[in-house]
């Protein structure tokens, strides 16, 4: 690994789950890394599983909020020399289910704040920087029932991976997706899910991977640190990781 020395990582929806692995790969790698959460809760939480990882609350769907994020990470670190834009929300309902608050929430931090977190901190990425943008097999036909509006906002992000690559190749930033499969994280809890149902969606989607398991974070982290410091010649490339969920 080319390691990441002296650099500084911005890692949205850092405070538990993928986020989380990420912030401590990359601390052990040499970066400086912030990472937020969006309640003083979780930041609490995570302050205290993330020793040395600087946590901050930060509300993804919120426009202002993403910009006074970036000014702030300035303010004190001078720079963003990587970008992981992994916040985002998960909520699944049949299409009749679907009124407007369940998909404008899902939007709102998915898309729309995404967008604005990469837009506001584009120019404080020095030239040859890295972004990283967490997707998901939902956006690319590898979705489950329910997961319209969901698969729709990762969709999104996988055009943006793309866009935002062509735009800033000039700068020599490097802008690259993950989409991961099933992967075990606290995202399945913050559904509501009972253990039984948490246990029983985890299985199902043991049996639709080739590999026959489902993910776990800290395997999504190493995919997020090779693209951030040996992917050198790699850009507007998305990266499964999905044990053969989509390929095979």
């Amino acid at each position: 690994m080319a390691g990441l020395q002296g650099k500084v990582a911005l890692i949205s929806g850092g405070s538990s789950g993928i986020g989380a692995a990420t912030a401590t790969l990359f601390q052990s790698e040499g970066a400086t890394v912030v990472v937020t959460g969006s309640s003083q809760a979780s930041v609490d939480a995570a302050k205290a599983a993330l020793p040395g990882v600087e946590v901050l609350v930060s509300d993804a769907g919120d426009i202002a909020a993403t910009k006074a994020l970036v000014d702030r990470v300035k303010a004190k670190h001078g720079r963003i020399d990587i970008l992981f834009v992994n916040a985002g929300i998960a909520k699944f309902a049949p299409i009749e289910g679907v009124d407007e608050a369940f998909f404008d929430s899902q939007f709102d931090v998915n898309v729309k704040g995404a967008f604005f977190l990469l837009k506001h901190a584009a120019p404080e990425i020095p030239d040859g920087g890295v972004i990283i943008l967490t997707a998901s097999v939902a956006g690319a036909g590898g979705g489950l029932g329910g997961s319209t509006v969901y698969g729709a906002t990762k969709a999104a992000l996988r055009s943006f991976g793309r866009t935002f690559a062509k735009e800033l190749a000039p700068r020599g930033i490097r802008v690259n997706t993950i989409s991961p499969g099933p992967i075990v994280t606290p995202i399945l809890d913050k559904n509501g899910f009972t253990t039984a149902q948490k246990d029983a969606f985890i299985a199902g989607a043991a049996t639709r991977v080739p590999m026959g398991r489902v993910g776990e974070a800290e395997e999504v982290a190493r995919a997020a640190l090779y693209l951030a410091a040996d992917a050198t010649y790699t850009t507007g490339a998305e990266l499964f990781v999905d044990g053969g969920l989509i390929d095979l």
